[in-house]
């Protein structure tokens, strides 16, 4: 454990700002377990995504995949169909490329939120890959109409990505991830784990 007097200007800054957002009541509980608490959360979401990947894997998956993408478009408003259209008459022709593709992107995804490596482009990466998610195969979430329940996953799934990256730009390094040992060694590599 660093004396207060050796830890950075930068850390001490992050410790202030999570002061400043945590209430009185819990404050002292949230900021001594901030580290452990975001690390669960990255290596949680990490596992579901290393899940996902797996399952992409399973037999048949390629052979459905085109009639998943060609349902989704299935009852979208009007000023949506050019969109599902364009994906429904890709996927046929190239349908283990895409599954395949979204699998080993899924996987890696995984790895790299379990291991806490390259945690800033894994977080901007995976907002992005599940807005990619929610808006082929997920279809937004629609069709929206009377039965409709919820608005998708993936949309949720970004969501987690963008907390992870408040929660690591208020509370500084990530202890408990590849990304720090690696910030010891080589100054550069902050550039690629940190946000702030």
């Amino acid at each position: 454990m660093l004396e207060r007097g050796s830890v950075s200007r930068a850390d001490r800054n992050a410790e202030d700002r999570a002061q400043l957002l945590v209430g009185e009541a819990s404050q002292k509980w949230v900021l001594r377990n901030v580290n452990w608490l975001k690390s669960f959360i990255r290596i949680f979401l990490g596992i579901v995504w290393l899940i996902d990947g797996y399952l992409k894997f399973s037999p048949g998956l390629v052979d459905s995949f085109p009639d998943l993408v060609r349902s989704v478009g299935d009852g979208q408003p009007t000023w949506l169909q050019p969109w599902f259209n364009f994906w429904s008459s890709v996927t046929p022709g190239n349908a283990a490329l895409f599954v395949y593709t979204t699998g080993v992107l899924e996987v890696a995804l995984g790895v790299a939120l379990v291991l806490g490596f390259m945690r800033k482009i894994a977080y901007l990466g995976g907002i992005i890959f599940s807005l990619f998610i929610w808006a082929i195969p997920e279809g937004f979430g629609g069709p929206y109409g009377p039965g409709s329940t919820d608005i998708g996953t993936g949309i949720i799934y970004s969501f987690v990505f963008l907390s992870l990256v408040i929660i690591n730009t208020i509370s500084g390094p990530s202890k408990y991830s590849l990304d720090f040992l690696l910030e010891r060694k080589y100054p550069f590599w902050k550039r690629l784990a940190e946000f702030g």
